[in-house]
């Protein structure tokens, strides 16, 4: 008789077997620059080290990186002039020269494939909010958009870092009910003009009391996510933190 011990051995077996299958069809590349690795889901020693991830010290509500010691809980001169509605924002990356091909490439480029590893990468930057959270919400792109690009890449990590932390996914639970032009080349302001009034929550979703997660690849100035959260906020959310997969980080 097969023991839960031996069962559990022969999944491990069968999922190095598949792995060293996926190896020899598919040689490792560089989730960056498309350089050979030693792994599925890796980067090269060059695109690694072009790499800055975020770590204490941080504001303790947006997450911007602080170049000095700081007491914890401190916050940033932005939120201390403006708080945000959302409770805590965290990102894996700051949104630089070594991380925009990763960003890009798998945003515009049909690098599905890095989800996996960006799932990852995801929950340990968010390893405190996800501790008590109730879903992950990925920011919804309108129908128009998602047609042409063919899939939503925030629905693609919300549903990678949910494989990996446990905490459901709603991919649809807000929708983008008008196209809206992209926000690239606009000021603060005229980024939070351009989505105002553009998210709803889809009709027939009770969210009451629940807190949750909201998912993106990017955080430049937090005006869609500002947007999104108000909307969620509004429909009796008890807390809207935010994780993106990298950061603007302006100085």
């Amino acid at each position: 008789m097969q023991t839960p011990a031996h069962l559990a051995g022969l999944g491990r077996a069968a999922a190095g077997a598949a792995a060293r299958l996926l190896d020899a069809l598919l040689p490792p590349r560089c989730l960056s620059c498309g350089e050979a690795v030693d792994r599925q889901g890796g980067l090269c020693a060059r695109c690694w080290s072009g790499l800055t991830f975020i770590a204490p010290p941080l504001c303790a509500c947006c997450g911007l990186p602080f170049e000095y010691e700081a007491q914890e809980g401190a916050l940033c001169g932005a939120c201390v002039a403006a708080r945000p509605p959302f409770a805590r924002a965290r990102a894996v990356l700051v949104y630089d020269d070594g991380s925009r091909p990763l960003v890009l490439g798998f945003k515009h480029g049909d690098r599905i494939h890095a989800a996996k590893a960006y799932g990852v990468w995801l929950a340990r930057a968010g390893r405190e909010l996800l501790e008590d959270a109730d879903r992950l919400v990925p920011v919804p792109l309108h129908r128009g958009r998602l047609f042409h690009r063919r899939y939503n890449q925030a629905a693609l990590l919300a549903q990678a870092l949910s494989r990996h932390s446990g905490v459901p996914a709603i991919p649809d639970l807000l929708e983008r009910r008008r196209a809206t032009p992209t926000q690239g080349g606009l000021d603060r302001q005229g980024r939070h003009r351009n989505v105002k009034g553009a998210f709803r929550l889809r009709p027939g979703q009770s969210v009451t009391g629940q807190r949750l997660i909201l998912v993106d690849d990017v955080l430049t100035t937090g005006a869609t996510l500002a947007e999104c959260t108000r909307v969620l906020l509004r429909a009796g959310v008890a807390r809207v933190d935010v994780l993106t997969l990298a950061r603007v980080v302006h100085r």
